[in-house]
């Protein structure tokens, strides 16, 4: 099973960023510290390509009964490995398998300005849960989402994939054109949507997305991130300085 996530190092990772470079689509990666550590080469293309590259953890664990030491260590391990290799700390975090507590452990570490890790709406939105300050959750998705490929009932080729993603942005391009605009978020794995029968069907929701100009925003998830302290900062909060 392990030579399944190497495909995604040694070839997915590599066709999608020639795929997403070439279309000159920016995008969030969520990478595992570990991952990085193994994979200068990568590091220094996603450099190069000038993406977001956010905290996917230290280890790809499920963090529901890790002790608290621990996953604050890897957390802080992944800040320092980002520094290292990426000459940045994350802003972004998506633990993609937190507990109750992980939210709260990135607040406290001070330099995240939102985390993923969260499926609640098609819109960021602001918890004051921890902390002092307002904290951005950028919710995920596991509906556009090529590990619909790996579950039962999922995707089973690129044109169910692809006509999926067209069918929702078309739906929300409407409906931001009917005064309410929404947030789309895709979510890809190199082991995955890295498969030349799927990048295919990637390739194709990217002209389509594409084709609406300035209609659709392809972007970071930071750069979303600062849109929204700029504009939608709760009132009352104090904005973070630098923004």
């Amino acid at each position: 099973m392990e030579s399944l996530y190497d495909y995604g190092a040694r070839a997915g990772f590599w066709r999608l960023h020639e795929l997403l470079t070439r279309k000159n689509v920016p995008c969030t990666v969520f990478a595992v510290g570990m991952a990085l550590e193994r994979n200068p080469e990568a590091c220094q293309a996603m450099i190069n390509a000038k993406w977001e590259v956010a905290s996917h953890g230290y280890r790809w664990w499920d963090y529901q009964n890790v002790d608290e030491a621990t996953e604050r260590e890897h957390i802080r391990r992944t800040v320092q490995i980002h520094k290292d290799l990426l000459g940045e700390r994350p802003v972004g975090m998506y633990q993609g398998k937190p507990n109750v507590n992980t939210r709260k452990y990135v607040v406290e570490e001070g330099g995240f300005l939102y985390d993923s890790d969260s499926y609640a709406d098609d819109l960021p939105y602001w918890s004051t849960e921890h902390g002092d300050k307002p904290h951005l959750i950028i919710p995920y998705s596991l509906s556009e989402n090529d590990m619909r490929f790996a579950v039962p009932n999922g995707f089973s080729h690129a044109g169910e994939f692809s006509t999926f993603l067209k069918d929702s942005l078309s739906y929300l391009v409407e409906e931001g054109k009917r005064g309410s605009p929404k947030m789309m978020s895709v979510g890809l794995h190199c082991r995955l949507v890295g498969r030349p029968g799927r990048a295919k069907g990637l390739e194709d929701f990217i002209d389509f997305a594409k084709s609406f100009g300035d209609d659709v925003w392809i972007c970071r998830r930071d750069e979303i991130a600062l849109h929204w302290y700029k504009n939608h900062y709760p009132e009352g909060g104090l904005p973070r300085s630098g923004l």
